[in-house]
């Protein structure tokens, strides 16, 4: 009998067999959409990472509302996965749906601005506290901009990330430790290039690493979240912000925090509630409301350099920016989400609901006597399988374990609940219910049950 994280593996594994069976007997409109998108979708699915989910085939979506979305066959789910935070606002919010299907009929693009914009920078600056801003289409693509401009304005040609962390797929940040020395990326298709030429990595929460990494004077950013997400979540130990940010500026290196997912902390993002000064910040996912857009913002003082740098440079393309970037329709979302949805008010709501799950995932956790621990930031909780939380990227990824996560996963799903296929991660949004929380505690219960050794 195999026992892992207090688990009987063997017994897991029979479970998902059965689970497995369950799904494909009650699944068969999407077992035929899954076997007709094989004929011309690549891999059978739109990105392949589709298929990275718990069930034999792909599940389809019919409509998504709210905290709710239904399958094609008719199978309805309370959704704390939000689209992996892309749709942490929940699904479709009304005031943006009627703000977007109002600025269809005034047109989608014109690569001019619209006034909605002058109203976006100004609710920007005021909620996260750089005074200037610029679009972008996804987060990736803003943190592929805010590196670009790091570099042209300090002159240094490196970036310094953290071992494990989530920038989405900007190749810069694709560099890993591996016993200690930076490795590029395995899975990382068609790289041509050395990326540890001009990247650096380090483990978050070791300060004296940083200071060494840096010493060398020529790292133009520091690309981080504020508290990792990706890997599983590593929150910072405390005061490690302040102590970093003095390091980062003692070596004139900027700082760019990107808080595509801890968004989820407050109103003005974990930068806010923590006191945060960044140089550059980065939002993406969930920022208009579900609909594709992201921003990124200046200090006063970087901003004056980042215009001098782009006045001094030849005429021509920057490299910065795309024709639907800050097109009226993302435009008009935003300015809907921002006044609406993502409100001081929402957040009272879902931040009070996810302490709520998460202390009840605990007192589960602890009357099953597993050595598991569970992580939260604002309305993102996670469960992990290890008694206390990591503490850098490579002790997060020490205890993932797809195999049983899958098995929980597949498990929820069968029940109507849907968490985030990679790693353990939950969501609530504005439309989560209390009786949502206490039906996930309890089918996770449930599974707890069927598993434990």
């Amino acid at each position: 009998m195999e026992i892992r994280h207090g688990i009987n593996m063997d017994r897991a594994r029979a479970l998902f067999r059965r689970e497995q069976d369950r799904f494909v007997e009650s699944m068969p409109r999407s077992k035929v959409l899954s076997a007709q998108s094989g004929q011309h979708l690549l891999f059978g699915v739109p990105l392949h990472w589709m298929n990275d989910w718990s069930t034999p085939f792909s599940l389809y979506v019919a409509a998504a509302r709210g905290a709710r979305f239904q399958d094609v066959d008719g199978h309805d789910y309370v959704d704390f996965c939000l689209g992996d935070t892309g749709a942490m606002f929940g699904h479709a919010p009304e005031p943006v749906a009627e703000a977007v299907a109002a600025q269809t009929r005034r047109g989608f693009t014109t690569m001019l601005p619209s006034e909605d914009a002058a109203w976006v920078s100004a609710e920007l600056a005021r909620r996260f506290g750089l005074p200037y801003w610029q679009f972008a289409m996804t987060a990736t693509d803003a943190n592929r901009f805010v590196i670009r401009w790091a570099r042209a304005i300090t002159g240094r040609s490196k970036i310094l990330v953290f071992n494990g962390c989530y920038h989405g797929t900007v190749d810069d940040v694709f560099v890993d430790l591996v016993e200690g020395q930076p490795r590029q990326r395995d899975s990382l298709l068609g790289q041509v290039y050395d990326l540890t030429q001009y990247t650096r990595v380090v483990e978050f929460n070791d300060l004296a690493a940083l200071d060494a990494a840096l010493a060398e004077g020529d790292i133009a950013c520091v690309l981080a979240e504020p508290a990792m997400t990706n890997i599983g979540m590593v929150l910072p130990e405390e005061d490690y912000w302040q102590q970093a940010q003095a390091i980062i500026r003692r070596h004139g290196a900027l700082l760019a925090i990107d808080e595509t997912h801890t968004i989820s902390t407050g109103p003005g993002g974990y930068t806010q509630a923590f006191g945060l000064q960044p140089d550059l910040f980065v939002v993406g996912k969930p920022v208009a409301g579900g609909v594709p857009c992201a921003v990124y913002g200046f200090s006063a003082e970087l901003a004056a350099h980042a215009q001098a740098a782009k006045r001094n440079a030849p005429p021509g393309h920057s490299g910065i920016g795309t024709t639907l970037t800050a097109n009226m329709l993302a435009m008009a979302a935003m300015r809907a989400n921002l006044a609406e949805v993502m409100t001081d008010a929402a957040y009272a709501h879902m931040i009070p609901l996810a302490e709520q799950l998460a202390n009840g995932l605990r007192e589960r956790i602890a009357q099953r006597q597993l050595p598991w621990c569970v992580t939260q930031i604002g309305a993102r909780t996670e469960f992990q399988f290890t008694p206390a939380p990591p503490r850098n990227g490579s002790e997060a990824e020490q205890i993932l374990d797809s195999e049983l996560e899958q098995i929980i996963h597949l498990y929820l799903l069968n029940r109507g609940l849907l968490i985030t296929p990679f790693h353990n991660m939950m969501l609530v949004c504005p439309d989560t219910r209390v009786e949502d929380v206490q039906r996930l505690l309890a089918v996770f219960d449930q599974c707890l049950q069927e598993l434990h050794a």
